[in-house]
């Protein structure tokens, strides 16, 4: 019975207990919710401010250059053919795919038997023309003798006839002898007709003859020619290609035997956009002489040529856009017929541009321009060209400037802005000076230093060369070595 009572009174005991501690934790929670409903004085919020890179825009001239595929080819190239048909008896020996000739060499020779005989005997037909001609003219000239002979006896019968009719009037001749006189006369007459006769058949033989003899020289010209085209000869000084003969072979009449290249006259066909040729006009309207640079990459060495553009195509051609240009090579090395090459082509210069990296540029050709208060304005510019990673834009309105070289969506008017560029510049400014007690460097430590300023994207081009070639030399100086080493961590 005591223990139940003693049971009772712990258990009332532990129930004020919880009882008081729930009643206290209700109050502190009362009084932390009162707490954090009454109102306080909320602090401002800061404004946020960006770390930009910046360049300066400063106004220059620059010569845009275009970037074009093309191909390389020969502005002489001849297809190597046989004039005559037979079999090949003569080869010259570099007559193979590569091999360089002379202008005028022996390439191969065609059996030549039946193109001698025919131009000895085109020859013996020559002399038996000529000969019957000189015949002719010989015949022609007797038969002029005879004819002067019978006109000067045609003249005496006349002035016979004359004397006796004279004799007549004088009572002294006869009827007879002036009719004898005058029938001698005619018949001398007659004679002077028929020589005239023969005169003319001898003019027409010669005529004949002279027709003959050309007609026989022109054979003979072409048998000559026949026997000429027996022999392939260089007609400009090469290399040849696709050879495709050998000697013994049989070939056919203007059979293709290779091809003949002038590596000396080299050119690039490469196609422009119209919008690019037109840039390559001048004020009327002709396509100017603009030099050109060819390259090659030949597994890292990069083959060079110079040239200058020469002609446009006249079409455009059938399915293509844009126009095709030839530019003549003035110096080359290595390049071949055919290589794919890397054409770059110097535009007119741009006065008063400048250039910028072209992410600092937007797609309504605005960039962002950093005020005296180090706030972002929107600045309007004309996109001009555009150069790898780099754009040309006018620089009326920008010069002077400083414009925010990488643009991001964070980024816009207004916006309050570091620039990066500009804090570091005394920095690197004071590190290119040069002050301060000068150390030697290992070959290491000056590797990882010159590595660490070209991995610098935000140095200036000016400071970055100066530092460079500070390095470069035997003795640098102290301070600058130790502020770089404390940005790279060492």
């Amino acid at each position: 019975m005591k223990f139940l009572r003693r049971s009772l009174t712990g258990l009332l005991l532990l129930s004020l207990t919880v009882g008081l501690l729930a009643y206290g934790g209700r109050v502190f929670l009362d009084a932390v919710e009162v707490r954090m409903n009454r109102e306080t004085q909320q602090r401002p919020a800061s404004e946020r401010v960006f770390g930009v890179n910046s360049v300066d825009v400063v106004s220059t001239q620059i010569t845009p250059t275009m970037l074009a595929f093309g191909e390389i080819q020969s502005r002489r190239t001849l297809e190597v053919r046989a004039g005559a048909g037979g079999r090949i008896v003569e080869l010259a020996e570099n007559m193979e795919s590569g091999g360089f000739v002379a202008a005028g060499a022996l390439l191969a020779r065609v059996d030549p038997k039946d193109a001698e005989a025919a131009f000895e005997i085109a020859r013996t037909e020559v002399a038996e023309a000529e000969a019957e001609l000189r015949d002719a003219e010989r015949n022609l000239q007797l038969v002029r003798d005879e004819l002067q002979a019978s006109q000067a006896q045609a003249d005496l019968r006349t002035q016979a006839l004359i004397r006796q009719q004279d004799l007549a009037r004088r009572g002294v001749g006869t009827e007879a002898a002036i009719e004898t006189a005058a029938l001698a006369e005619a018949s001398a007459n007659q004679a002077v007709v028929s020589r005239r006769m023969a005169e003319a058949a001898a003019e027409n033989r010669v005529d004949l003859a002279g027709n003959l003899l050309a007609r026989a020289r022109i054979a003979l010209d072409e048998a000559e020619r026949d026997l000429e085209d027996t022999e392939v000869r260089a007609a400009f000084s090469g290399t040849l290609a696709d050879v495709s003969v050998v000697e013994g072979g049989l070939v056919t009449q203007n059979e293709r035997l290779g091809t003949l290249i002038d590596p000396e006259a080299l050119e690039v066909a490469f196609r422009l956009s119209t919008t690019q040729y037109a840039r390559l006009l001048d004020d009327t309207g002709r396509l100017i002489g603009a030099p050109v640079r060819v390259t090659l990459d030949v597994l890292g060495l990069d083959l060079e040529a110079a040239g200058h553009i020469s002609r446009v195509d006249a079409s455009v051609g059938e399915g293509q856009t844009g126009r095709l240009l030839f530019a003549r090579l003035d110096r080359f090395a290595g390049f071949r017929p055919g290589d794919f090459v890397t054409v770059h082509v110097e535009e007119p210069a741009l006065t008063d541009v400048a250039v910028l990296p072209a992410t600092a540029l937007d797609s309504a050709n605005t960039v962002l321009a950093i005020d005296e208060d180090d706030r972002l304005e929107v600045a309007q510019t004309e996109l001009l060209r555009r150069q790898g990673d780099d754009v040309i834009v006018a620089a009326a309105g920008l010069e002077g400037r400083r414009i925010v070289a990488e643009r991001s969506p964070l980024l816009g008017a207004g916006i309050r802005v570091r620039d990066l560029t500009a804090e570091n510049a005394p920095a690197l400014a004071g590190a290119a000076s040069g002050d301060g007690a000068m150390i030697t460097l290992s070959t290491e430590r000056r590797a990882a230093l010159i590595a660490a300023v070209e991995a610098n994207s935000r140095m200036p081009a000016e400071a970055k060369a100066r530092i460079l070639s500070q390095l470069q030399e035997d003795n640098v100086p102290a301070g600058m070595v130790e502020r770089i080493e404390s940005r790279m961590g060492g």
